[in-house]
């Protein structure tokens, strides 16, 4: 955490637009993003994500606000229903996520206006609570992390964006159908919205070396049940099944060690020797519809600050031969 502010620093002094913190079991997003927020001028910071079980909407109304004005109006909000997971991790549970998110949003979008909440709903209730300060007035954008239908073509309805993770290009170009479909139905421009998709990197002497060091990521998502449609729907329910089989006997080296080849090609996982090597393969996404492509890099030996110096200072040369898109850091 304390190599944060100069991680930020570099990246904003090498055309990095956007760092993004989410949250799990991980270091906490909001101590991550206010010191990078005071320690830059340009850089954006956004959340990808905070989900709806580890806050009351009121609270995240707060924080949102405070980072915004921390990084004088560079807060892009992030928001997500979570997964049975987290909600046991939380002592809560997770059901009927579109209702969920529908009522959150609605009431952080209240809050950070500055408005006298008095809202009861299904899920959630918000009585007299009024921020004691006049927030900016600048509208903080929104996005929700989706992939499913229904909660994409929600995303088009009440939020900004997306944030996807896990996607390809295909799933990518079918997910920007359904939010802009969404957003038409709630009578938005759809042009205006944000698509925004992660494909985690990693650079290493080999090929081999990388793959190895991005297969963890790969194998918690196999293992995880709320992925378990998206990656069988993008043509790896075999794949997805032979790990689960594994994981279970054996536990999670035993699955990780079925990560195949086929799904490094596609699946938005790049096993890079460079960063031209990432430029090229983040190509399709953008032509998929991405607007915003968020780059999590793992590192592939231990020295993961060094290894974040490097490549951040690699990206830079090559960014002005990169898509038209955003390029952000996390």
């Amino acid at each position: 955490m304390d190599a944060i502010p100069e991680l930020a620093r570099l990246a904003e002094a090498n055309g990095f637009d956007c760092a993004w913190g989410g949250e799990a079991n991980n270091k906490d997003p909001t101590v991550m993003l206010s010191a990078i927020a005071a320690v830059t001028t340009r850089l954006k910071i956004g959340s990808a994500i905070y989900h709806i079980l580890g806050r009351t909407p009121a609270t995240l109304a707060l924080q949102a606000v405070g980072l915004d004005e921390l990084s004088s109006g560079r807060f892009l909000l992030g928001i997500g229903s979570s997964n049975p997971t987290i909600a046991r991790w939380h002592g809560q549970i997770l059901d009927q996520p579109l209702g969920r998110v529908r009522e959150y949003i609605e009431i952080v979008q209240s809050a950070v206006r500055g408005e006298k909440l008095d809202f009861d709903g299904k899920f959630f209730t918000a009585h007299n609570f009024k921020m004691a300060f006049k927030p900016s007035g600048r509208i903080i954008p929104i996005y929700l992390a989706a992939f499913g239908p229904k909660m994409t073509r929600l995303a088009g309805r009440i939020a900004d964006g997306v944030l996807i993770n896990m996607a390809n290009p295909a799933e990518i170009r079918r997910i920007s159908d359904e939010v802009r479909k969404g957003a038409e139905e709630a009578g938005k421009d759809p042009a205006g919205m944000q698509i925004i998709c992660k494909i985690r990197c990693s650079i290493a002497e080999t090929s081999a070396a990388a793959q190895d060091a991005l297969s963890h990521a790969l194998t918690y998502y196999a293992l995880a049940d709320y992925y378990r449609d998206l990656l069988g729907r993008m043509g790896f329910a075999e794949e997805i099944e032979a790990m689960r089989s594994a994981w279970k006997t054996g536990g999670f080296h035993s699955a990780r060690k079925l990560v195949s080849d086929r799904m490094f090609a596609n699946l938005p996982l790049i096993a890079a020797t460079s960063a031209h090597e990432i430029v090229e393969q983040i190509r399709p996404y953008a032509a998929a519809g991405a607007t915003r492509i968020i780059l999590p890099y793992v590192a592939a030996t231990d020295d993961v600050i060094e290894e974040m110096k490097s490549f951040i200072e690699k990206w830079s040369t090559l960014q002005r031969g990169s898509p038209r898109r955003e390029i952000d850091a996390i």
